[in-house]
């Protein structure tokens, strides 16, 4: 019978619904009144003495001044509260307006008290009317199916409306609150008991709780990876609200709530970047972005449109590529002109004609070769793409008088085991060495930082992969230590770079301390709400298994290679002094390195490198045994511990800009 119904209404046309509701309302209010009389006068037989004139006007004033009101508009599966008062309001106009009018047509007054009563009771009726088909509406199949069981972790407000909407969306069954506040322990909440941390496995298991819903919306990093991990520990699933805005609309609370993202658990807060270093190199210029198919500059292509350049160039080898991102920043970005443009950054005369023609103002060079193993298998290639495709960006930024031209570099160039690492070390040299040049008037900079979450290649997106499939999770050494950053951060560091620039700075920014692979893959299992299967729990649903090294992979990684740091216009965006070559110097030795690539010989090609990064040490100089654990990396704050407020910064030239 109520799937018969709601197929039936939902069937309608809104002029058919609002037609059913305005028959309705015309019927019941006039009765209301009457019911009102009775109350007031007590027998019915003093009904003939005010006759049926008020009724009659009762009927004919419903239809304008509740559809006045807004309420025939309104949805009534989204009756919410801010109708419930419009509609009292609108049915005392109606009592009063009533009462006004009867006696201008001469007949009898009702009593005042009566209307009162109606009042009442017409409210009654519009509330529990709407309110009982609203119930109907709701009974479909999936309401009647299992769902899931949920404690929310927060007695707030957040987690107030967020209880309300799970009772009016019918997806969720809400059954207690957790909170951290001993004032608001064993009181009730929404008719829901708030319990302590100390009674977590306690109310869990004997409550049958399927998942906890996070409700903090401005709780710390520390404090929800604790959370999190807690109950992930008990294999109960962990998901989040975002942030108090998207709370505004207690319709809208479910879809709100999202799985806990591993960015949630990395233990510290992201780094908002300052609004006038953000804007300077690219509000108002025509910027060009090399890469700009890839993570970093898909993510630097975006970040820099809303900042409203004149014109963006996006250099992309890739047509795919190109044409996903091209595509998505025409439909974002409708007003804003965007060019693509398909080549490589081998292509001298390409990069030059396009930087002369635009008059380009900014470069950001992210086109890159970045996996490891596969440049060390390759490397004549690699290094083609990431040494003389950062020689070619550099010169026609030179060339052209380009006033910003900014390096998209990482870690793994510090102290390099690796082609690929040392590759970057190269590009790195070969912009310290223009922005030493006296007559270059582009101000070059390079911008280094770790692994970044979610970009092509992350162990996040692999690990993720890999526990749908039922694991297991491969993780190349028990000891192996990376740092991490959001794709939002490193594009945001990138285009700040530019801004602090004064030549041959390198930007490096804080991201915490080291985090160790293997933590964050049983993280990633937690949060998933299964086990790790071990020698001490072989019953567990997902193996973490240690595959070795790969060539050319280190432990642990860098953000240093010198010590000497001194502060910027950013916080936490600070300076180093490193060595440096000049250009005259540097070409020749790259010549050299180039034309082993070209005949493709692997021990001319590390020998050519080694005389240009020395600090590059090929793989098996830094490979290990099995048992041995790697030196902890430094953490940043510790090599700037002995900063001084007084300490003078260093001269520009050979920098290394280091984020705090």
């Amino acid at each position: 019978m109520t799937s018969r119904f709601r197929t039936f209404a939902l069937s309608l046309t809104r002029p058919q619904k609002i037609a059913i509701m305005v028959v309705a309302d015309v019927i019941a209010l006039p009765i209301c009144l009457m019911l009102g009389y009775l109350l007031r006068l007590g027998e019915a037989d003093y009904l003939e003495q005010y006759g049926f004139a008020a009724a009659t006007v009762m009927a004919l004033a419903t239809i304008p001044v509740l559809y006045l009101s807004g309420l025939y508009r309104n949805v009534v599966r989204f009756f919410d509260v801010r109708m419930l008062r419009t509609t009292g309001v609108s049915l005392a106009v109606l009592a009063i307006g009533t009462y006004g009018i009867t006696i201008a047509l001469g007949a009898h007054p009702p009593p005042r008290a009566s209307l009162l009563i109606y009042w009442f009771i017409a409210f009654s009726y519009v509330l529990f009317s709407r309110l009982f088909v609203r119930h109907l509406l709701h009974q479909s199949p999936a309401a009647r199916l299992k769902r899931p069981r949920v404690a929310v972790y927060g007695a707030g407000e957040a987690g107030f409306q967020l209880v309300n909407s799970m009772r009016d969306g019918r997806t969720h069954t809400p059954i207690c609150f957790f909170d951290d506040d001993s004032r608001f322990v064993g009181r009730h909440l929404s008719g829901l008991r708030v319990y302590g941390m100390d009674d977590v496995i306690r109310v869990v298991y004997g409550a049958d709780i399927d998942e906890v819903v996070l409700a903090l919306p401005h709780a710390s990093p520390e404090r929800r990876k604790f959370i999190v991990n807690r109950f992930a520990s008990m294999g109960i699933l962990v998901k989040t609200l975002p942030s108090l805005d998207q709370l505004a609309e207690s319709s809208a609370l479910e879809y709100t709530i999202r799985e806990v993202q591993i960015e949630d658990l990395l233990g510290r807060k992201s780094v908002p970047p300052m609004e006038a270093l953000f804007s300077r190199c690219v509000q108002g210029k025509c910027v060009l972005v090399t890469g700009a198919g890839g993570s970093i500059g898909s993510e630097l292509c975006r970040q820099i449109l809303s900042r409203r350049p004149t014109t963006l160039l996006m250099v992309e080898h890739s047509e795919f590529a190109l044409y996903t991102i091209e595509l998505e920043l025409k439909t974002r970005f409708p007003n804003c002109q965007v060019i693509g443009v398909l080549g490589s950054v081998l292509d001298e005369p390409l990069l030059e004609r396009i930087t002369r023609v635009h008059r380009v103002d900014t470069i950001y060079h992210a086109a890159a070769y970045k996996h490891v193993p596969l440049v060390e298998t390759n490397m004549a290639v690699g290094l083609r793409n990431n040494v003389e495709g950062a020689w070619v960006v550099a010169k026609v930024a030179a060339q052209n008088r380009v006033q910003t031209c900014v390096l998209v570099s990482t870690d793994k160039a510090v102290r390099p085991p690796n082609v690929m690492g040392a590759s970057k070390r190269c590009a790195e040299l070969i912009f310290q060495a223009y922005a030493a040049e006296s007559d270059v008037q582009t101000t070059f900079s390079m911008v280094r930082f770790g692994n970044v979450l979610g970009s092509s290649g992350s162990v996040v997106p692999l690990f993720r992969e890999q526990i749908q499939h039922g694991g297991p999770i491969t993780v190349t050494h028990a000891d192996i230590t990376r740092y991490f950053m959001l794709i939002p951060e490193a594009a945001q560091l990138v285009i700040q770079a530019g801004a602090m620039a004064s030549g041959g700075e390198v930007f490096v920014l804080d991201m915490g301390d080291p985090v160790k692979v293997i933590d964050l893959a049983r993280s990633m299992i937690e949060m998933s709400g299964l086990s790790e299967r071990s020698e001490t729990n072989p019953e567990g649903d997902i193996e973490i298994r240690v595959t070795g090294l790969r060539p050319g992979e280190k432990l642990y990684e860098e953000l240093l290679i010198g010590s000497h740091v001194s502060r910027s216009e950013h916080p936490r965006i600070m300076s180093s002094r490193e060595n440096s070559l000049s250009l005259a110097s540097l070409d020749v030795l790259l010549r050299t390195l180039l034309g082993q690539c070209r005949q493709n010989s692997e021990p001319g090609m590390m020998s050519a490198l080694q005389l240009i990064v020395p600090e590059y040490a090929p793989y098996s100089q830094w490979q290990r045994p099995t048992g041995d654990t790697a030196p902890p990396a430094q953490p940043v704050r510790a090599l700037l511990s002995y900063w001084q407020d007084d300490v003078p910064s260093v001269a520009p030239t050979g920098r290394t800009a280091l984020s705090r």
